[in-house]
């Protein structure tokens, strides 16, 4: 027999016997219970056979005893090296830096240029300070039938401390300007009608303004605004701005939230065809939550703008709802970051805002807000060492009620000095918007910085034949350059595109068709040249529209030519 049948055998007698041991402390009755088990065949390991086979090699060499001597020969020298000595370091005299300066310089066209800056520390954390500024011209530019002097004035005063937990600041000021409808279209009018008009037309602003910031609070910064505005021609407007930032902790995370409140309320005392007045005013709220994720080289801002609208002269109430999403992803390090985002908002237009963008509009505007349903982009940015930084961005803007500048009608029978086409109006419009641009940062050091900037656009509008006055492309080159401790230089290159327009004359027994107008390309190139005297006083030199272009920045209004100017700067500390 098997001896694994054996084995089994003796198992099965094993198990038997103990079963039956306890079966006689066992009462329950006898039971029978077959136990089949299919047969299990079992292969047993293989082993390899263990036996290296031994290689005669027939091309064995004996390596062969090499003999060499080695004769060392003493050599006498009389050289004694020098002790080491510590070479002289110049230490470079830190720049000392001063919280303020005086600059006043003179120029053609008879030109004034003054800046004082001040700010003063009172104790730790507590600042007083201010600024004063003016910029005039008497003018001079050929071929002009009316003034073209313009004058620029401000001046402001400030406050400011920082206590353990919080800081505030307050602001006060006041702007004096003053500018000349001098685009008077010849080709209707001549010097007869310039001898009736005052193209003077003059702007006048008070402001004042807070900011807080607060470090460990629900509330996170707030700050509120006034401004008054208006003109010599009895127009007039308000308008305030509070906002404030906070926490909201929400499920143990934490959504920064915004609330804005926007109100403006203004006046004209004519339209442009002098048969009414024009008032306006609304005031708008807004919420804005946003809650950030951050995942390894992954953020994302995930929020939304809630808008609501009340328009008190028009009695309208509407609820605008906005997207505010944006997220960056770092596809190499800090070299190439790719981001993209989706965001919309209700711009609060103003005749103060109109008026710094463009001077020459007349003041017989219709002012309501626009509402840039949403702004989509994409782009790529990042550093390509430690002082070369980029960026690339698409644009893609849906607005509604757009503001666009536009020449106002001439008329023959013009009473006011701003009806002879000589000022603008603005015209609202569905307008889609693409543009792509870059810029490029250079700041190798202190000493030497280059930013270039380019920008194409292609608009789309629903009412109007082109989107006026809004320039295809746009470009720019910013240069900052310390020649020696004591020279330094600086320039700017400023490109703008094609721009369109219109000019009309009403009120001839001959209707005048209405013509379109393109106003040219052009570019403005801008260098500056100064010495540093002593460690407060330095001299310069200013040399604008180097190229002497002789291009209408709006139309109708040529710019003054190539105009050098002259000054010197004191820095000071108290």
């Amino acid at each position: 027999m098997n001896i694994k049948y054996k084995i089994t055998a003796f198992l099965i007698l094993m198990i038997t016997f103990v079963f039956a041991q306890e079966r006689t402390k066992d009462t329950i009755d006898d039971q029978t219970v077959n136990v089949i088990k299919p047969y299990s065949p079992t292969i047993s390991d293989a082993f390899k056979i263990k036996d290296k086979p031994s290689i005669e090699d027939a091309n064995t060499i004996n390596k062969k005893e090499v003999k060499y001597n080695i004769f060392s020969i003493p050599v006498a020298s009389t050289f004694t090296p020098a002790k080491g000595r510590v070479a002289n370091v110049e230490k470079t005299k830190p720049v000392k830096l001063y919280d303020n300066y005086a600059s006043l310089g003179f120029g053609s066209y008879t030109t004034i240029l003054g800046e004082v800056y001040l700010n003063h520390e009172l104790n730790s954390g507590e600042n007083i300070g201010g600024y004063f500024s003016h910029h005039s011209s008497q003018g001079g530019i050929e071929g002009l039938l009316l003034d073209d002097d313009f004058s620029k004035t401000g001046i402001n005063v400030n406050y400011s401390q920082k206590l353990n937990n919080f800081s505030w600041k307050l602001d006060l000021g006041a702007d004096v300007r003053s500018y000349n409808w001098y685009g008077l279209p010849q080709q209707f009018f001549g010097q007869t009608e310039a001898n009736m008009i005052d193209s003077n037309i003059r702007y006048n602003s008070f402001y004042v303004g807070g900011k807080l910031n607060f470090d460990n609070s629900f509330v996170k910064s707030g700050n509120v605004s006034f401004r008054h505005f208006g003109d010599d021609r009895d127009s007039g407007e308000n308008r305030f701005v509070a906002k404030a930032g906070f926490d909201v902790p929400i499920s143990g995370e934490v959504v920064e939230t915004e609330l804005r409140i926007d109100y403006i309320g203004g006046s004209f005392d004519k339209n442009y065809n002098n048969t009414a007045a024009i008032d306006y005013g609304n005031v708008n709220v807004s919420l804005s939550p946003s809650y950030q994720i951050i995942q390894d080289d992954l953020t994302v801002d995930l929020g939304v703008r809630l808008t609501y609208l009340n328009d008190s002269e028009l009695n309208d109430n509407k609820l605008f709802i906005y997207p505010n999403i944006e997220a960056s992803y770092r596809l190499v390090n800090d070299i190439l970051i790719g981001y993209a985002g989706v965001t919309g908002d209700l711009i609060q237009n103003s005749y103060f805002d109109f008026a710094n963008t463009n001077p020459f509009v007349s003041p017989t505007l219709f002012v309501t807000p626009t509402d840039q349903q949403y702004h989509g982009f994409i782009g790529l940015k990042g550093k390509l060492s430690n002082s070369v930084s980029y960026n690339i961005k698409g644009n893609y803007f849906a607005e509604e009620n757009k503001a666009l500048f536009k020449t106002n009608r001439a008329q023959s029978f013009a009473t006011k000095d701003y009806q002879y086409g000589n000022s603008f109006g603005v015209v609202y419009d569905n307008v889609k918007t693409f543009s792509v641009g870059g810029e490029l940062n250079i700041d190798v050091n202190r000493n030497f910085k280059l930013a270039i900037k380019g920008q194409y656009f292609n608009y789309n509008t629903d009412m109007q034949a082109e989107a006026w006055n809004l320039p295809n492309i746009e470009g720019s080159v910013f240069l900052d350059y310390q020649i020696s401790r004591q020279w330094f230089m600086g320039g700017s290159v400023f490109f703008t595109g094609e721009r369109k327009d219109e000019s009309e004359l009403l009120g001839t027994l001959v209707p005048t068709p209405v013509t379109m107008v393109t106003l040219d390309s052009f570019f403005d190139a801008n260098m500056h040249l100064g010495y540093k005297v002593t460690d407060y006083l330095s001299v310069y030199g200013k040399v604008n529209n180097i190229a002497n272009q002789d291009y209408q920045r709006w139309n109708n209004f040529p710019v003054q030519g190539i105009q050098f100017l002259a000054g010197a700067t004191y820095q000071f500390d108290f």
